[in-house]
């Protein structure tokens, strides 16, 4: 039996296999409101043989989206708009749904990434941004006004109102976005806090705001659906955060009853040279996690695009799930794919079962051709 396709628990949740669809922004709403384009992108995401699908970064308010186009979860008109794809989605897979909640800090109040390179948004679609600290992340960017006691009230209370609404919404799961040079990374990085209070300095000080918004979280969501974290192990720049204090970060979280720790890198120095097309970049980060906390669900991600990558990270016990990403925006069937690759029974909707392995003859002729292994 595959690793990668035995079923794994995540709190109350046991999902079907260990493949996990991560997060993708597509910077496609309207005023925080999904649109046709995510009902067919998450609808095609749960019918891609992963075990867990995880919608995008959603804004907990306005001020919090990364950009004008994100989507949002802070009012009716979008709890309504998601609970739509929810309940149309149940129509068709039973895959676990869930939900990035997150806050944009210094990094919001941008455009879509294909308008002017994702840079600060026109005078007419901008807002107020707030960060740790007045520092703004590029030198042309918004300086972000510091958040004082009442804003972190404001922002923690935004967090739990999101949770209630998307437990109404039909939401399997929330994960909390603490990662990619957010608000709560600004916290956590000594590069981007440069607070002398209580919230400043130690590392023990930098996750206080950080863990407060957790802990708030944990209380809101209820304990009979599933929670996680996505956080960084590195910014990729010295004197930034480091795998050691993200293990602190993440046994701390996991003490507080987080289901899963998902370990990312980078998004919070803009020069920062990152090896994106390296495989399994990132893959460190979750390792020191793991050893740091071994009863943990850990989740790997970062240029894991082949199956027999991803049984391998799991079998030398690096990781317990497996976060994909653009590998399956280029192809859809990951997960079944990845199935046959594996020597697993293929899983698909019965609708496409004569375009799988089994009823096929063209089908590994197709694979082989997608793959590049013959020519054509």
């Amino acid at each position: 039996m595959s690793l990668l396709f035995t079923p794994r628990a995540v709190g109350p949740l046991t999902l079907k296999n260990r493949i996990v669809v991560a997060p993708m922004c597509q910077y496609s709403a309207v005023d925080g409101v999904p649109q046709p384009w995510h009902a067919q992108h998450i609808g095609r995401l749960a019918l891609s043989g992963a075990g867990l699908v995880v919608i995008e970064a959603t804004g907990v308010e306005a001020a919090g989206r990364i950009s004008w186009a994100d989507t949002g979860l802070w009012n009716d008109e979008q709890e309504a708009a998601f609970a739509k794809i929810i309940r149309d989605i149940r129509t068709y897979s039973d895959t676990p749904i869930g939900i990035q909640l997150g806050h944009a800090g210094r990094k919001a109040s941008t455009n879509p990434p294909w308008i002017d390179r994702g840079g600060p948004a026109p005078a007419d679609k901008a807002w107020e941004t707030f960060s740790a600290s007045a520092q703004a992340f590029k030198a042309d960017w918004h300086t972000p006004t510091a958040l004082d006691q009442a804003g972190m009230d404001r922002v923690v209370a935004a967090f739990v109102e999101s949770a209630k609404r998307a437990d109404r919404a039909g939401f399997d799961l929330v994960e909390l976005h603490a990662a990619h040079g957010y608000l709560l990374t600004q916290f956590l990085s000594p590069l981007s806090n440069e607070r002398t209070d209580e919230f400043g300095g130690s590392l023990e000080n930098r996750m206080r705001f950080p863990l407060r918004a957790a802990q708030a979280l944990r209380d809101a969501w209820p304990r009979t659906k599933a929670l996680g974290v996505r956080f960084n192990g590195s910014d990729w720049t010295e004197g930034g955060i480091t795998p050691d204090e993200a293990a602190v970060f993440g046994q701390a979280l996991h003490a507080m009853g987080y289901d899963y720790l998902h370990l990312t890198s980078g998004g919070n120095v803009a020069t920062a040279r990152i090896p994106g097309d390296q495989p399994n970049y990132q893959v460190a980060f979750a390792e020191a996690v793991k050893a740091a906390t071994p009863d943990a669900n850990v989740m790997a991600v970062g240029m894991i695009v082949s199956p027999q990558q991803a049984e391998d990270l799991l079998t030398q016990g690096k990781a317990d799930l497996i976060a994909v990403a653009r590998a399956v925006l280029d192809d859809p069937n990951w997960g079944h794919h990845a199935a046959v690759a594996l020597g697993q029974p293929e899983g698909l909707p019965v609708q496409y079962e004569r375009a799988g392995a089994a009823h096929w003859p063209g089908y590994a002729t197709a694979r082989a051709l997608a793959d590049g292994s013959v020519a054509a």
